[in-house]
């Protein structure tokens, strides 16, 4: 009965989507005050009724109802009760689920907290958000229901992927899709502008805050999915370049642009066209990245189903968007204006650069990514696309973009002067320059590449810390909690605190790409070897038991200089569900300047197995880069000055600008 009702609540789901899609839009259009106010209760009812549905599913999994075909499919009796929770999430079916009840969860915030927009306004933009949710909805009801029942109903369940057992499939999922279906708020918010012909500043303002929430859960889950496979797939690696991968990062690229281009838009009123486009196009690239996931066209640990049908819906909901988006555009965006005119040395000349980089790196990622798909579509060849292309082509793009980082908060709008800045920077430079050539060498191996990546890391460092130095110098007349203030602010901390965890990254990568150490390894109880400075010693390798699971592991203690430094305790697990399918469980011991890193191979004889063993310096920092940036975004979105009233008056229309356009310039 409780799937029943879940299915039921699904479909109802997809009937106040319909209304929300279309009765804010009339209202808007007839000046109806009650249509106009339909769409935060239709938004809310349809919340309402998609988390019924989630729940019931979740109680499906829960109480392990076999007579559900998706519970089946991925639980078992065995199952621990944590991963029946998040297996939920764990196929096709309940994955698109949790999608459209995030969707639903955005509607009502965009309900909840942009009460102050002008009704038209908000109108629109629920009604934009009703239109996606139809097409998601559907997909699920017609082509993904989660509730089909089994005949006979089995026994027990097939159990979950053992890949998907693991505490990053809590966070990594929820994480994304928050990032992903952010982007359709943007994206509404665009499109209710092209509707209404208010291309001003004014709409800018208000998605900024929303396109900075939605970036900062993107970037969340693509480092949090970064560090899970890291640790979780047994061989080190933290990005693969997969086509999956590329789904998730072509969005965010396109996202990272369209934050600074928002910021012009905001500020001086230019990059108008450009930044509607950059919105269209980044929601876009979500579409893009379910039909890569959803529809079978790529084979991945990553991906969710294999079936074409489901790829030609996302197709169609993907040319409808494009189609329809770009009419609109193709008749409003010839009457917006061109905005203020700037300088060839400036802030918006940088953001330019920036965005152009943006856009040129997201294109050569979807190069890479599609061309073999393209080809393999047509029956013309099968080729593979791997780190070498994306190595090759991505790392140039990246190389000025990360300087121009560094001379961005330093330059005026409008108009400024090189020469001003080199007097400003020079000394930066120097010492970037040095320190970047330098610390390879007390690595004990000097690499050209590795050192400029260094010293364009120390760059960024160094700028921000000079630029909020000379901010707190510039306000020092006005005492020691005027400086505090001026440094302290959300958006101008949160610009800092993000590129300063991009520059960790950065330094992370450069590090762990030319400085790791690795090696396979023969060993048995008593033997010892030596990797990165460490001596790791086998002391003995016996069987254990988990709730699902049977699985061989090692204990291995790690020395340095005659000192324990850590016990190590990798495993090689059989579940009992897939036992022709081992999968390696391996063991970290992290430190802020390296990890260390053991996998459990393949027996060898009755004692001795294959180890890989890792030394990876600065991994470290590549996470807490992740986090400073998510952080920064927060702080950005969080500054009050965004949260202004808007109103109707010119006067107060014009206070309101200003201030948020100080915000603007201070962020971009």
């Amino acid at each position: 009965m409780i799937p029943e009702i879940g299915q039921f609540a699904l479909i109802l789901a997809l009937c106040l989507a319909v209304a929300q899609g279309v009765l804010p839009l009339v209202g808007a259009a007839r000046g109806q005050e009650r249509l106009m106010r339909s769409g935060t209760f239709l938004a809310t009812g349809q919340f309402v009724f998609l988390a019924i549905s989630y729940a019931a599913l979740t109680w499906a999994f829960v109480t392990s109802d076999f007579s559900v075909q998706y519970v089946t499919q991925n639980s078992s009796l065995a199952l621990p009760m944590q991963y029946k929770v998040t297996a939920v999430w764990g196929g096709h079916e309940g994955s698109l689920l949790l999608w459209v009840l995030i969707l639903a969860a955005w509607g009502v915030a965009v309900a909840a907290f942009s009460k102050a927009l002008p009704r038209e306004m908000l109108a629109r933009v629920l009604a934009v958000l009703g239109l996606v949710s139809v097409g998601f909805i559907a997909f699920t009801v017609f082509t993904s229901n989660p509730f089909e029942r089994m005949i006979p109903m089995p026994a027990d369940g097939t159990d979950l992927n053992p890949l998907l057992q693991d505490p990053g499939m809590i966070a990594h999922p929820p994480l994304l899709y928050m990032g992903y279906v952010g982007f359709a708020v943007v994206f509404a918010f665009a499109i209710a502008a092209l509707i209404g012909g208010r291309l001003d500043a004014a709409w800018a303002r208000w998605s900024r805050p929303w396109t900075t929430v939605a970036w900062v859960f993107l970037t969340l889950g693509i480092g949090m999915g970064s560090w899970w496979a890291y640790y979780e797939l047994g061989w080190g690696g933290w990005w693969f370049w997969d086509p999956v991968e590329n789904a998730s990062f072509m969005p965010w690229l396109t996202g990272t642009a369209l934050i600074h281009s928002l910021a012009v838009t905001e500020k001086r009123g230019g990059f108008k066209t450009w930044t509607l486009m950059l919105a269209i196009l980044t929601f876009a690239l979500t579409i893009l990245g379910a039909f890569l996931v959803r529809s079978g066209v790529i084979t991945s640990v990553h991906a969710f189903a294999t079936d074409p049908e489901r790829g030609v819906f996302i197709l169609g909901m993907l040319a409808v968007t494009l189609l329809a988006s770009f009419a609109l555009y193709a008749i409003r965006a010839p009457k917006v204006g061109l905005g203020g005119g700037f300088g060839w040395y400036s802030r918006e000349s940088l953001l330019l650069a920036n965005n152009a980089l943006l856009a040129v790196a997201c294109a050569a990622v979807m190069i890479g990514t599609l061309y073999p798909l393209v080809l393999d579509t047509f029956s013309m060849s099968k080729i593979s696309v791997g780190p070498p292309y994306f190595d090759a082509v991505f790392t140039p793009l990246m190389l000025p973009l990360l300087f121009l980082i560094g001379i961005g908060p330093t330059v005026a709008w409008k108009q400024s002067d090189p020469v001003q800045t080199y007097r400003q920077l020079r000394y930066v430079l120097v010492v970037s320059v040095l320190l970047g050539a330098v610390w390879p060498l007390a690595m004990g191996a000097w690499s050209p590449l590795t050192a400029l990546a260094l010293m364009l890391g120390i760059w960024i460092i160094l700028t921000a810390a000079l630029d909020m130095r000379n901010r707190m110098a510039r306000r020092k007349g006005r005492g020691g909690a005027a400086m505090v203030r001026g440094v302290m602010q959300p958006s101008y901390l949160g610009m800092h605190m993000a590129h300063v965890g991009l520059a960790l990254v950065v330094i992370a990568i450069a590090m762990v790409t030319t400085y790791e150490v690795e090696r396979d390894a023969r060993m048995a109880p008593g033997e010892a070897v030596s990797v990165g400075g460490y001596q790791f010693t086998m002391l003995n390798v016996g069987p254990v038991e988990g709730a699902n699971y049977d699985a061989d592991r090692a204990n291995i203690v790690v020395t340095r200089n005659g000192r324990e430094v850590a016990m190590l305790t990798p495993e090689k697990r059989r579940y009992f569900s897939q036992p022709e399918m081992p999968m390696i469980q391996a063991s970290l011991n992290r430190g802020p300047f390296r990890d260390l890193y053991v996998s459990l191979g393949e027996p060898l004889d009755e004692h001795a197995w294959i180890v890989r063993l890792y030394y990876k310096p600065f991994m470290f920092w590549m996470w807490t880069g992740c986090i400073l940036m998510a952080l920064g975004g927060f702080l950005a979105a969080s500054d009050r000055r965004y949260r202004l009233k808007a109103r109707e008056s010119s006067g107060t229309s014009q206070r309101v600008d200003t201030a948020a356009g100080k915000a603007a310039g201070e962020v971009g």
